[in-house]
């Protein structure tokens, strides 16, 4: 029997070239949950999508910790671009949100709903998301895996990590092993507040006048 997607998704992971060490410690602590979906550019996953998201930030609020991420890993397609991944992408965050919008759930109040807000982050039962997106054609190794995959890291675990004064040295040591990996640092990467995050989400890399389709429902503007 051929590896089910979410094993395939787990040995991706614990390559010893891939850099992010933060998604390994997930996997090693059994934090990191896979959920497996059938297509990126359907919307069949998504009330299920936002119910688990839904339902993590509530576990994550009942009994807060580090390094726990939520994958959901897509059967396809495989044969997206760049921009059409993003495209696909941006289509599920946003039915993802105007859900959540429409169960009246509040925007986590610490983080923007603005897209062109330095201090912008995704928000789902109340908790701020970044998300990272992989699938085959990325041009960033790390961002590459056979399938469609967006992975959601809660927010409040960055700012623990800075608190903790642990987030500088995982950041340099994930951006060394980037280095090694594909020779150059990802350009898109930057610290929150820096710039809006949004530009980091499906890995492409974009231009300065690259404007994010998503708007939520529940922004005043």
């Amino acid at each position: 029997m051929p590896p089910s997607l979410a094993d395939r998704f787990k040995d991706f992971i614990t390559d010893r070239a891939f850099p992010c060490v933060g998604a390994k410690s997930a996997l090693a602590r059994g934090t990191l949950k896979i959920v497996p979906c059938r297509l990126l550019t359907s919307a069949w996953n998504d009330v299920q999508i936002h119910r688990e998201l839904a339902q993590w930030s509530l576990d994550y609020r009942r009994e807060p910790g580090l390094f726990r991420s939520l994958a959901f890993v897509f059967e396809g397609p495989d044969d997206l671009g760049e921009a059409q991944f993003e495209r696909a992408m941006w289509e599920r965050v946003q039915s993802l949100a105007d859900k959540d919008a429409w169960l009246e759930q509040p925007y986590d109040s610490r983080v923007s709903s603005d897209p062109d807000d330095p201090h912008f982050s995704l928000s789902f039962g109340g908790e701020a998301y970044f998300v990272v997106g992989l699938h085959p054609h990325a041009t960033r190794p790390a961002r590459r895996f056979d399938t469609p995959v967006l992975v959601f890291n809660l927010h409040d675990q960055f700012e623990t990590l800075r608190a903790q004064e642990r987030y500088e040295p995982i950041r340099q040591t994930i951006l060394e092993r980037d280095l090694a990996l594909a020779g150059s640092v990802n350009p898109m990467l930057a610290r929150h507040g820096e710039r809006s995050e949004a530009s980091q989400y499906s890995g492409r890399a974009v231009s300065e006048d690259w404007r994010c389709p998503f708007r939520d429902k529940r922004s005043a503007g």
